[in-house]
């Protein structure tokens, strides 16, 4: 029995046969051509490349149809790739005046592209060069024509294990077929693990090399719940899987009769529980899950699926998409919250040499110092609230003088809109994300001009504890229940409470059931959350009283270390909801 473990990106516990896919790294069975050939061989290049653009434009339609045009957006960026005049000049160029096969061409073009990419030393920037590997091993299949028929002709379930996945052959994955799928690279935020968590498909990415000794059939159970592959496991986990499922559907049987029902405690307190969205489509997994609203709308995603700036026009038809499927539910927008050199087009020169992109010029940083970019977006929310029941929030506040510079360019967009006679929203909550250790320290004194605060906790424990959750060396050292973190969390409610201000959880800690009834002890009545996460935490509140969390919370306080603590919360989550615990 081999165990692997790499990052959950979509969760579910499945079973079966394995399908192991290779790496696909195509031989190029030549590298010149002769002179006289080279009007032959650039009209097959074209060809090829023609079938590709109609292959990705057949992807964008069947993903616009299931899932919608958010994320269809990523196969519009891929065709936008595979139409760059840059890349065909190039590519013609050496087939042309050096006489390169056009298999080596495309090879040699597009890895130069990829490398320089990757070269730049920033985690999202290297998951962007897999969608240039993913157009060269299209275009190289059509030259050589090869391709994995292996995933178009599935008879029977399977769970596929693969070096990679490309975005496009995880858009037209059979789910009849396929139970989940595990990849040795990738990462959280790679168009592969988007695609999968929209899919609902169980997945992991990011394992590493070790799929090269699975010959395929073996059984395999993938727990993308905790991003776990155990491959031909021996009896004993067998049984305990088997066990386990027999559980779980009792489990989500039983939840969905909750999916109606108001999160409440045992003694009456209501807590609101709010789902985390990136895309409009996911609205409607919220709100039949019983969501209160939506409490992280995430925009990167509108900036990111393109090689252009997005429009007012494209934001606000995203924003108002939203508000009209929530009704009177609340809708909180988070402004951009991404770095500079990962919005295709804007200052990537400028901002190439930071050497630390999470500790340079992101988030609110990068809003303000690119005010017609902010002003845009700000439009577009201030439009859309007319709408529905729309706050406003800042990512990554660290100081008074940015909160109060992102208000400022606000009140002058309201002033923009009046003088122009358009209606909005002119009371508009304005809250801000809690992430970094100095917004914590200074809580008190952004309690008197916030409107709400949302404690982010996966760059809030990042930050405090200088640690990268996605770096295995230190992965061990990022933990939610590190004492620190209570602290911090502690300070940010006395300070809000001080000033009646609401407090919301939407880091992965509040999707996370061992953490409610501490997070309800320290105070907390509003969580938003991953979609399928919501009946779960309902059931987690509705079995317990704020005097039990309290008590919980209390001694959680007490404890010294990160592994007690969640051990101990573990535990009382067993006590609560036994079939919580896996």
């Amino acid at each position: 029995m081999q165990v692997r473990s790499g990052i959950a990106v979509s969760p579910g516990v499945v079973k079966g046969p394995a399908l192991v896919l290779g790496s696909e790294s195509f031989r190029i069975p030549r590298k010149f051509v002769t002179q006289d050939a080279v009007d032959a061989e650039l009209h097959r290049f074209h060809s090829a490349r023609e079938v590709v653009c109609r292959d990705i434009k057949a992807n964008e339609q069947l993903v616009s149809a299931q899932l919608g045009a958010e994320y269809a957006a990523i196969f519009s960026a891929h065709l936008q790739m595979a139409q760059d005049p840059r890349l065909i000049r190039e590519v013609e160029s050496l087939i042309r005046d050096q006489s390169h096969s056009p298999e080596y061409a495309v090879s040699r073009v597009l890895r130069k592209f990829a490398e320089q990419m990757q070269a730049l030393g920033d985690q999202y920037l290297s998951e962007r060069a897999l969608d240039i590997y993913d157009l060269e091993k299209r275009l190289l299949g059509k030259l050589l024509g090869e391709s994995r028929e292996e995933l178009s002709n599935l008879t029977e379930p399977v769970i596929i294990l693969a070096h990679d996945l490309t975005p496009g052959e995880t858009a037209t994955l059979n789910t009849k077929y396929v139970l989940g799928f595990a990849t040795e690279v990738g990462g959280h935020t790679s168009h592969t693990a988007i695609l999968a968590g929209a899919l609902e498909i169980p997945a992991i990415v990011g394992l590493g090399r070790c799929f090269g000794g699975v010959s395929g059939g073996e059984t395999v159970i993938l727990d993308g719940d905790h991003g776990q592959v155990i491959i031909d496991p021996d009896a004993a986990t067998l049984a305990r899987f088997e066990a386990s499922q027999a559980r779980n559907l009792r489990v989500i049987e039983r939840l969905e009769q909750l999916e109606s029902l108001p999160a409440e405690t045992q003694d009456g307190q209501r807590v609101r529980i709010y789902g985390n969205i990136e895309f409009p489509e996911e609205v409607q997994q919220c709100i039949r899950r019983g969501a209160d609203g939506i409490g992280l709308y995430r925009t990167e995603f509108l900036f990111l699926s393109g090689n252009r700036e997005p429009s007012e026009a494209d934001h606000y038809e995203a924003y108002c998409r939203v508000l009209e499927a929530c009704g009177d539910l609340p809708v909180v927008i988070r402004t951009l919250d991404i770095g500079a050199d990962k919005v295709p087009g804007i200052m990537q020169k400028q901002f190439a040499d930071s050497q630390n992109p999470m500790l340079g010029l992101r988030s609110i940083r990068l809003s303000l110092q690119n005010t017609p970019l902010f002003k845009t977006q700000l439009r577009a929310i201030l439009r859309a609230s007319v709408h529905g029941n729309v706050k406003v929030m800042f990512p990554l506040v660290s100081s008074l003088l940015e909160f109060r510079q992102a208000r400022m360019i606000l009140m002058d967009v309201m002033e923009d809109l009046e003088d122009e006679g358009i209606p909005f929203q002119r009371n508009l909550p304005i809250g801000m994300m809690v992430e970094v250790p100095s917004a914590v320290l200074l809580a008190e004194e952004f309690a008197r001009e916030v409107d709400f605060f949302s404690i982010g906790t996966n760059d809030l424990i990042q930050y405090t504890l200088a640690c990268d959750r996605s770096d295995p060396s230190v992965a061990n050292l990022y933990r939610s229940g590190d004492p620190s973190i209570l602290r911090l969390i502690q300070m940010v409610m006395k300070a809000a409470d001080k000033y009646k201000k609401q407090v919301t959880v939407c880091g992965q800690m509040s999707s996370d059931p061992r953490f409610i009834p501490l997070l309800l002890g320290l105070g907390l009545r509003h969580l938003s959350v991953t979609p399928h996460a919501i009946p779960r935490l309902k059931e987690v509140v509705r079995n317990v009283s704020i005097s039990e969390a309290e008590r919980i919370s209390r001694h959680a306080c007490e404890l010294d270390l990160a592994r007690d603590v969640e051990h101990f919360l573990l535990g009382e989550l067993s006590r609560l909801c036994p079939d919580l615990v896996v």
